[in-house]
């Protein structure tokens, strides 16, 4: 009779192996901080409703009323035609009509950049947060690219919140008015939310 190559120790050992292999494949892993929920449960069943929102946003880069503010830059920065490597941070009023003066409906806070070598091009990510009537308490997020000497811009509503939850859409972006120190830009906003 030929030995056998295995004995009983590895046939065991290899059982074993096989079983842990199997066992760790087959059974689905559950997390503690993950669980699913009805929509309902958040008022999802509800359609959902479209609106329009129409405002301006003055966005002042100097002088006594500054709203916006450079805090980075790259080396050549100075030296580019574009600005490519700034970074400024913002919190512009956003009003009802383009006249400074006029009612503000929120603030337009975050951050752009100049990300293209080439043109005016920002990236744009910033919330419009609401302080007046319905939607007070309620912002709406919006992230992308902004050509700024485009006729109009384009860019995504990525969420909100507040009555804005779950919201997604596009702003629409053109220049009202422009000055060596205030850019007045009007936004047309389409927004999808429960």
């Amino acid at each position: 009779m030929a030995k056998s190559h295995f004995t009983k120790k590895s046939l065991h050992l290899s059982l074993i192996i096989s079983f842990i292999f199997f066992t760790t494949v087959s059974i689905p892993k559950t997390h503690s901080f993950v669980q699913p929920i009805s929509p309902t449960t958040l008022g999802l069943d509800k359609p959902q409703k479209l609106s329009h929102l129409r405002f301006y946003f003055h966005d002042i880069i100097g002088g006594k009323n500054q709203t916006a503010f450079r805090v980075a830059s790259s080396p050549s920065t100075n030296h580019s035609p574009t600005g490519f490597g700034s970074v400024m941070i913002m919190d512009d009023p956003l009003t009802v009509s383009p006249r400074s003066d006029s009612e503000i409906v929120g603030r337009a806070q975050g951050i752009y950049a100049s990300a293209s070598q080439s043109e005016l091009g920002l990236l744009m990510v910033l919330n419009f947060g609401f302080i007046r009537g319905k939607y007070n308490g309620s912002s709406l997020s919006v992230l992308g690219r902004n050509t700024v000497e485009s006729a109009v811009r384009e860019m995504p509503v990525v969420g909100g919140s507040g009555l804005f939850r779950f919201a997604s859409g596009y702003a629409q972006a053109s220049t009202h008015s422009l000055t060596e120190l205030e850019a007045v830009v009007e936004y047309n906003v389409y927004v999808f939310h429960y």
